[in-house]
């Protein structure tokens, strides 16, 4: 991961909460998010929230962060319906926090 963000440019960090219908899916969200990270290749986290939001982190090259913030904004998992996502603490970071994407519980 360290040579491929070389490779990109500039690491990025940003948090986020989706906002909408985003927890009513037989498999859960959280797992289409985890799935969409990796292939993507960013890394983070996700949780749901008992607002009924989702919320996380994602870090990763620019390219791959902004594709991730797409998704989480216009795509989600199938039977979500998003509303908003609101996206925060945008930085760019020298290295990764995390090794991989998870679900925080």
């Amino acid at each position: 991961m360290a040579a491929l963000a070389k490779a990109s440019g500039a690491l990025k960090s940003v948090d986020y909460e989706v906002f909408g219908r985003v927890q009513a899916s037989p498999m859960t969200p959280n797992q289409y998010t985890e799935e969409e990270a990796r292939k993507l290749g960013v890394v983070g986290w996700v949780k749901n929230t008992s607002q009924g939001t989702v919320t996380g982190q994602v870090q990763g090259p620019e390219d791959k962060v902004n594709a991730m913030k797409s998704w989480l904004s216009k795509v989600g998992s199938p039977s979500s319906r998003i509303d908003r996502t609101n996206f925060s603490n945008e930085k760019e970071i020298s290295k990764l926090d995390f090794s991989g994407f998870s679900t925080r519980y």
